[in-house]
C-alpha cells in the first residue's frame, strides 16, 4: 500500500480489494452515505470524511495524521484481502460469490457505535435503520462541521445511559429503545468489556454479548464480526440460511473457511441477496441492497 497527500485528500493506492460502494453497502455499517457523485460521505470514529474513487486509487479527505490515526485501521488496509479471498474459493459456488464481492473489506467500527447499532437493526429494513441510527446521532451525538455542513458524532455509552426510554422517543424506535439504554448502562459501567471481548475467543464474545437484554444469536454474531473485528464469526439470518440450504444442502461447517469465515459469509451474502429480484421502489441507488437485519 501507498498513500500521499493530493490536496484536501489522501490518494491510497497499492490496495487490492478495496471497493468502497461493495464496503459501504454490504449491511455491516449505517452512516456511510452516497452522494450522488459516486463519492460516499460519512462518519466514523469521531471524524467526517468524503471517501471516492478514482481509476485504481481511493481518496479520502483529510491528512497524514487523520490517514495514520484513523482510516489505514477504520479500512483494514495492511490486511491483504485478495490473500483471503483467493482462500476461501473452496467450491464453485464460493469461486463465483468471492469473485462477485471482491472489494469488501471487514471495517474496524467502533465497538460501542456496532453493538448499539446493530440492536436497532432487529427487525428493521436498512433505511429505516440508517433513520433511527442518524436521529440518535442528531439528537445525542456531538457536532462535528464538514464541508458547510453539521454532521453528527455517534454518542457514548455513557450519554445513553442516563437518559430514559422517552427521552429516545425521538428515534421512533420502538420495543428498541429499552435495549439500546440496558447495552449503554452495560457498556458505560463497565459490566460489558466491550475491549476485552474483543481479545477473548470467537465464541466467548457473543456468548457474554447474548447477555445483554435483546440481544440474540444474530446480533451478538453481527456484533462480533463487524464491531469485534471477529473474522472467524459466521453470522446466520434469513438470507444465510436460503444460501446454506439451496447450495449447501443445508449443511454447512464455517470451519472450512478457517479463520475467515467472517469474510467467506460476506460474499455469500452479498451474492445471494444482490442476485434475488426485487420491487422496483427496493432497488438501491448505488449498488445492491444491504441486509434486513
Amino acid at each position: 500500500m501507498e498513500y500521499r497527500r493530493a490536496g484536501g485528500e489522501i490518494e491510497i493506492s497499492g490496495v487490492a480489494d478495496f471497493d468502497i460502494g461493495r464496503t459501504f453497502e454490504c449491511g455491516q455499517c449505517f452512516r456511510w452515505n452516497a452522494d450522488g457523485s459516486g463519492a460516499y460521505v460519512g462518519v466514523a470514529l469521531g471524524r467526517a470524511a468524503r471517501v471516492r474513487s478514482e481509476g485504481a486509487s481511493v481518496y479520502i479527505t483529510g491528512g497524514t495524521a487523520d490517514f495514520e490515526s484513523a482510516w489505514r485501521q477504520y479500512f483494514d488496509l495492511d490486511t491483504d484481502y485478495e490473500a483471503i479471498r483467493r482462500s476461501l474459493c473452496v467450491d464453485e459456488f464460493m469461486e463465483s460469490a468471492a469473485r462477485f464481492g471482491a472489494g469488501i473489506r471487514i471495517l474496524r467500527q467502533d465497538k460501542w457505535e456496532a453493538l448499539c447499532s446493530f440492536i436497532i437493526s432487529q427487525r428493521n429494513n436498512i433505511p429505516r435503520i440508517k433513520k433511527i441510527v442518524e436521529t440518535l446521532c442528531r439528537e445525542f451525538g456531538d457536532p462535528i462541521e464538514f464541508e458547510g455542513r453539521v454532521c453528527w458524532d455517534f454518542p457514548p455509552p455513557e450519554r445513553l445511559a442516563a437518559l430514559t426510554e422517552g427521552e429516545l422517543a425521538p428515534l421512533r424506535s420502538g420495543y428498541r429503545a429499552p435495549y439500546i439504554i440496558a447495552a449503554a448502562r452495560a457498556v458505560a459501567s463497565g459490566e460489558v468489556d466491550l475491549e476485552m471481548l474483543a481479545g477473548e475467543d470467537c465464541a466467548d464474545a457473543p456468548r457474554a454479548l447474548k447477555a445483554l437484554p435483546g440481544v440474540g444469536d444474530k446480533v451478538a454474531n453481527c456484533v462480533a464480526l463487524f464491531g469485534l473485528h471477529k473474522l472467524d464469526v459466521f453470522p446466520i439470518d434469513t438470507w444465510m440460511k436460503k444460501v446454506i440450504d439451496s447450495r449447501y444442502g443445508g449443511k454447512l461447517d464455517p470451519a472450512v473457511f478457517g479463520g475467515y469465515a467472517g469474510i467467506a459469509q460476506q460474499y455469500m451474502f452479498f451474492h445471494a441477496r444482490s442476485a434475488t429480484p426485487r420491487r422496483r421502489s427496493e432497488s438501491p441507488k448505488n449498488g445492491p441492497q444491504p441486509r434486513r437485519a
